[in-house]
């Protein structure tokens, strides 16, 4: 046996002692946990019940230095059809509560752990009448996500309304950090440069007109629906937006609409997502992606970013 097997054997023993061992799977199918339903085995699989298990969990991993990522709901993610060498944490499974603290005829606070979805929080907060999270009424994504790459969509971001993030520190302490200590910017923070743990995020919001924010939500749900390839598997939009520039015009623009390696293709619908037409693999997805920078910088000379973020091997 390999040095590298005993020691992830060793790991896996160790994590069975803290989440139990129903709640660690080995060479679990990531295709099963992302959106766009692609991706092979990870080696571990290990899903934390709370929040001290998710601590522990981490700790461990760093402790013995085998990889570990943090998953949410498995959105702005492309795992390669080879998996992942180490273990995915499934911060989705069950570290999803949502609490609203507070009067909501005043400011007042929601609290989502890592695990619950973005949208679910814009949900109860407009349910309640407390505006400010109407933009993150369509985002994938889990809270841990979108504060990770502060989130944005119509006009609105994370860093708009979040008023604080508990983290598990590199130190391995548990901090509360303002965000105005988080360097929030385009698609970025202090949690994605620093490797920050997002354990769960405060909202500060404000308390609106019920039926305008309503009328909202159901203004940006019809907006996304008619306008992005919702009825396929996707990661979400593919490229970040190049500066004066956005990229599914460019995409568009440069003929690539409908462009397709495998069973991965660029939207007709919205030329900002690539999307699995059926039987993707995370190579074909790859491939459309590069064909699409290739061409849109040698007709455009704009370089398009990827949004979505490759893990594991290809």
């Amino acid at each position: 046996m390999s040095q590298d097997r005993e020691r992830l054997d060793a790991l896996a023993h160790a994590l069975e002692s803290v989440v139990g061992a129903d709640a660690v799977r080995r060479d679990e199918p990531m295709s099963a946990h992302t959106t766009f339903k692609v991706g092979g085995p990870a080696d571990l699989f290990v899903s934390p019940a709370s929040e001290d298990e998710l601590v522990r969990v981490v700790r461990a991993c760093r402790d013995t230095g085998v990889p570990h990522f943090l998953l949410g709901l498995g959105s702005d993610l492309l795992v390669g059809d080879g998996g992942y060498r180490g273990v995915m944490v499934d911060c989705a499974g069950a570290l999803d509560d949502i609490l609203m603290l507070g009067d909501p005829r005043e400011r007042c606070q929601i609290v989502c752990e890592a695990g619950a979805a973005i949208a679910d929080a814009s949900a109860l907060a407009a349910s309640l009448g407390l505006t400010g999270l109407e933009f993150a009424c369509g985002i994938p994504g889990s809270v841990g996500g979108a504060v990770f790459m502060n989130a944005g969509a119509y006009d609105g971001c994370c860093a708009d309304v979040l008023e604080s993030v508990r983290c598990l520190m590199p130190s391995g302490f548990v901090e509360e950090i303002p965000a105005g200590e988080l360097e929030m910017g385009y698609r970025t923070s202090r949690v994605r440069t620093e490797g920050l743990v997002v354990l769960s995020a405060t909202f500060a919001l404000e308390p609106g007109d019920a039926a305008a924010i309503a009328a909202r939500v159901a203004e940006l749900t019809e907006a996304r629906e008619s306008k992005q390839p919702l009825e396929l598997p996707s990661a979400g939009s593919t490229f970040k937006r190049p500066e004066g520039h956005f990229a599914g015009k460019l995409i568009t623009d440069a003929g690539l609409k409908g462009y397709q390696a495998g069973g991965a293709a660029v939207s007709t619908k919205h030329a900002g997502f690539v999307v699995n037409v059926g039987g993707a693999t995370a190579a074909d997805v790859r491939a459309v992606i590069s064909h699409v920078q290739d061409e849109v910088k040698r007709q455009f000379d704009v370089s398009l970013e990827p949004e979505v973020r490759f893990v594991g091997e290809f």
